[in-house]
């Protein structure tokens, strides 16, 4: 693909993201910059892709909202359909709901299409960032709902939590940052190391490392 990749745990795109700006009512950090810069996205979804390697799944659901750009990457380069879980009043059609408390402890509602798959449907469950688990356990009770099976995780990072931890004992879990890594321990903390020298530019479209 481009440069030979470092030891396991030095995921170089990482350092691309950027710290929050805005305060405490937004999240600590904004992944984006992987999104937007074409070698970052592409090693990001080959090493999730590798990790998912003996995962049999049928469709890919994604969260809404930053979890329908990685899920629909997932999705295109793995040939399967894309499925959006939706914050509610966002879909017309029939849809079943769930309430969940999300990061910043305010509670929300996902909500899926009813009917968006047949019984016994495995589903690989996409979120950029999980924080606390909320948002991921709605959308795994909402495919569970509906006679699916939650056939593993797929996501950035997955902070520690005894969620999480839970999510781990259940699933096959896919994350950019590889547990018991240097960069776990950083999100953990919620302060990267690489914020000291981050610079916006280099997560430009053109900047960096070239596709080969």
């Amino acid at each position: 693909m481009t440069d030979p990749k470092g030891p396991r745990d030095n995921r170089w795109y990482l350092s691309l993201m950027s710290p929050n700006t805005k305060g405490p009512k937004f999240a600590w950090l904004d992944p984006t910059s992987i999104y937007i810069n074409a070698a970052a996205f592409q090693d990001l979804l080959d090493d999730l892709i590798a990790d998912l390697d003996g995962v049999e799944f049928d469709v890919v659901g994604g969260c809404d909202a930053m979890g329908f750009v990685l899920g629909s990457g997932l999705a295109a380069r793995t040939r399967r359909g894309f499925l959006p879980v939706r914050k509610a009043g966002k879909l017309c059609v029939d849809t079943d709901r769930v309430s969940f408390t999300n990061y910043s402890g305010k509670t929300q509602d996902m909500e899926m299409r009813q009917p968006a798959f047949a019984r016994g449907t495995r589903v690989l469950l996409a979120d950029q960032w999980i924080q606390t688990g909320g948002t991921m356990e709605a959308a795994i009770e909402l495919v569970e709902r509906q006679g699916g099976s939650v056939a593993g995780l797929a996501t950035i990072a997955m902070e520690t939590c005894p969620a999480t931890d839970a999510f781990a004992r259940r699933f096959p879990i896919a994350t950019a940052v590889v547990a018991g890594s240097r960069w776990q321990e950083e999100c953990n903390a919620q302060e990267l190391s690489s914020f000291r020298t981050y610079r916006p530019e280099r997560t430009f479209p053109t900047a960096g490392r070239s596709l080969a």
